[in-house]
């Protein structure tokens, strides 16, 4: 096939003028009936790179993909194309038998040319057969780090593909992945034994993404709805770890006038598809959830990723970061960090096979070295890929917030070579903390026991506080001068590049933090390539209304109508007639003929209309359900119920009812727990903390478990600090 006649093609099927990266040349050694790999970044148009060629090529090419989601949205964007409604179809369990032999049909028929399959699908016999006896033009296996062990995102039924396409047919293998660092990618070759496939690796560089990471404060949903707020119907995700803050993010946005809706394992799968289809027909504009999803969203207009608790590894952050501007457009990547979040996720790792701990350690350390690093986060991220970037001049080199706002740096080579060298001198045998109070002369049990507190170093550094060697740890840790040790969870160990480091001390300069606390948001993007900047916002408007109610009459996703650059470029260009409709980006002929006669009508229409509305100013409202909560606890109490049983009835633990008496009393609501106090502490005990809590510089629980030095656990605090703020402050 000619370089015209694939041009061609893609004008004709897909309604552009042009490929996008690596794509033409990965077609064509599709085509050519070569293996092809082909490693490229969500968002770089991978799925054009086996739908081109299915649809050019005689007989049908099976696609192998994880999500049954995933599958639905790219046969409808396929059938959206084209006249026959055959063309594209999936084989999975969802089907009945009528269904089934529908699709048998259109095979044989030779009318489909691309068929989706779940791996579990094509390991039976009675598909295998079927498709043995049809003319197969090639097999692409979507999320093929799926194959690897290695991979963020394994699955064991991946590994048996290649015995699997053997039976069927000899026949060219294409694998795609977003994510791949060396090591899957040799093992995706050797699993799929095509170690001579032509091997196509994109740039990971996702030019039009800006990255920000900020301080994860008290204050951090309101920093979330005031964020989602500048992004007023337009799609979003925000993820979070576990699935009581999905559902607790979720109901706060809504109670703010945000229309979200959540998303976590916990949901049958009739919930979760409702609550997918609501995101992907725009009926919601926000969804919340967990990592469990995404891989099935090919939805090309979101504009914001917000990460709620910082991820587990670097691959899954720039996976799921992944996921916003896939269109080209913009997307705005914010992640909120607090390093208290990335020891709850060392605390997880803790009861792990050693192995398993050392790699998930590892992985999370980078990500700490992520989102404390004062280097451009493009650059580090590339870095990280194996990938060189020009942070002067490179595409997208000003789009994240180090280069907009440079983090102050300080000098520390002094504190550095003094933090070592205590680590050093007390034998290695010390966990952070210990580090610290050895440091600025705070003596505890441990550290008596063990004759710290009359060693020439004990209180070296009390010129500086706790927090500033605490960072300086972090820091130190992250440039790989200390490492936690594995075995003793986080005892800390000097290494030889510290060793060095002590001998002949260098420049070590130590990264201020950005306070984001009292920010306003101030580097939200309104432009970026792809999302024009003299579009018709009013009449993009109502062509986003139009393509939603076209898409609900089809019973498909509106982008599945017409993407946003094509809107974008709509009401730039405002096409009147299905002919010039025709030369509007991503618009080919047969979608003008297929969904433009309404659209070219609205517009020829809103040519002599011009209308201006502004968006309501932020109002932040606290969610009923944290009321319904807070009556139902001080009622309680009132009774003198146990606290335990109070937390039972609503489904928490101790430490969640905690917060919630905590959140009270702080909000200054008075609370009587002496009944369940009385229980835990005499009266001299009490006494003794009260007279702490009312001497104290902070009420941080932290400050007092060292100064209590294990007198008392963190429970009895905890609650002796709700009677003292509830006695005291209210």
């Amino acid at each position: 096939m000619t370089n015209l006649d694939l041009h061609t093609a893609l004008k004709k099927y897909f309604g552009f003028s042009q490929f996008k990266g690596l794509q033409e040349e990965v077609i064509k050694s599709v085509i050519d009936k070569h293996n092809t790999f082909v490693i490229m970044p969500t968002g770089g148009g991978k799925s054009l790179c086996y739908q081109l060629p299915a649809l050019v090529q005689e007989g049908t090419a099976i696609v192998v993909s994880p999500l049954i989601a995933l599958m639905k949205n790219q046969v409808d964007a396929i059938r959206g194309i084209s006249t026959e409604e055959g063309i594209a179809h999936v084989l999975n369990s969802s089907l009945n038998k009528g269904e089934v032999n529908k699709v048998k049909s259109d095979i044989e028929s030779g009318i489909t040319k691309l068929l989706y399959v779940a791996p579990e699908s094509l390991n039976k016999d009675e598909y295998i057969d079927f498709l043995k006896n049809q003319k197969i033009s090639f097999v692409a296996i979507d999320e093929a780090h799926c194959i690897s062990e290695w991979g963020h995102d394994f699955r064991p039924e991946y590994r048996n593909l290649k015995s699997i396409i053997k039976r069927i047919d000899d026949v060219p293998i294409i694998g795609l992945t977003a994510t791949a660092t060396e090591k899957v990618q040799e093992d995706i070759l050797k699993n799929l034994e095509m170690i001579d496939a032509n091997t196509f690796k994109a740039s990971f560089n996702r030019a039009n993404l800006f990255y920000e990471v900020r301080s994860k404060t008290k204050d951090v949903e309101k920093d979330i709805i005031k964020f989602v707020r500048k992004y007023t119907g337009k799609s979003g995700i925000v993820y979070c770890l576990s699935r009581k803050k999905v559902e607790e993010i979720t109901q706060i946005l809504q109670v703010n006038g945000i229309n979200a809706v959540p998303y976590h394992a916990g949901f049958d799968a009739k919930t979760r598809a409702k609550h997918q289809d609501m995101f992907l027909m725009e009926d919601a504009d926000v969804v919340v959830a967990t990592i469990a999803f995404g891989m099935g969203i090919d939805k090309p207009d979101v504009r914001f990723v917000i990460h709620h608790d910082i991820p587990k590894s670097l691959e899954s952050y720039y996976q799921e970061t992944g996921r916003a501007g896939r269109d080209g457009g913009e997307g705005y990547c914010l992640a909120f960090y607090a390093y208290k979040d990335i020891e709850k996720l060392e605390k997880f790792l803790s009861g792990k096979p050693v192995a398993e701990q050392e790699i998930g350690h590892a992985l999370l350390q980078e990500v700490v070295s992520y989102a404390e690093t004062s280097m451009s986060r493009r650059k580090f991220l590339l870095h990280y890929f194996g990938e060189e970037f020009d942070d002067i001049s490179g595409d997208g080199a000003d789009m994240d917030d180090n280069v907009r706002n440079p983090k102050n740096k300080v000098e520390a080579k002094d504190e550095v070579k003094i933090l070592l060298e205590v680590i050093r001198d007390t034998n290695q045998e010390y966990k952070s903390k210990e580090i610290v109070n050895t440091l600025i002369g705070n003596s505890n049990a441990l550290l008596k026991s063990r004759r710290t507190d009359t060693q020439p170093f004990f209180g070296i550094g009390k010129n500086k506080e706790g927090k500033y060697w605490m960072a300086l740890i972090r820091q130190v840790l992250v440039a790989g001068y200390i490492s936690k040790e594995i075995e003793q969870y986080g005892v800390l160990k000097i290494t030889p590049k510290s060793l060095e480091f002590i001998e002949n001390p260098s420049s070590f300069m130590m990264t201020e933090d950005h306070d984001y606390h009292d920010s306003d948001n101030g580097n939200i993007i309104t432009n970026t390539k792809g999302s024009g900047g003299s579009t018709d916002v009013q009449l993009m408007a109502m062509l986003k209304d139009l393509r939603k109610d076209v898409g609900k009459k089809l019973g498909v996703p509106p982008f599945v109508v017409f993407q946003d650059p094509s809107l974008d470029d709509m009401s730039l260009k405002y096409p009147i007639t299905v002919q010039e409709l025709s030369n509007v980006h991503g618009v080919g002929d047969g979608k003008a003929k297929k969904y433009g006669k309404d659209f070219v009508d609205l517009i020829a229409k809103y040519v002599e209309e011009n209308e201006i509305t502004r968006p309501d100013d932020l109002i932040v409202k606290s969610t009923g359900s944290n009321s319904a909560l807070k009556l139902f606890i001080i009622q309680n109490t009132d009774r003198k119920l146990p606290l335990i049983d109070i937390a039972k009835s609503k489904g928490l633990n101790m430490e969640e009812l905690t917060k919630e008496l905590e959140r009270i009393v702080y909000s200054g609501t008075k609370l009587n727990i002496d009944y369940c106090l009385n229980n835990m502490l005499d009266e001299d005990q009490q006494e003794d903390i009260f007279e702490y809590f009312m001497e104290a510089d902070s009420d941080k629980i932290q400050f007092a478990l060292d100064e209590f030095d294990g007198d008392y656990d963190e429970d009895e605090l905890r609650l002796m600090r709700v009677k003292f703020i509830s006695d005291v402050g209210n």
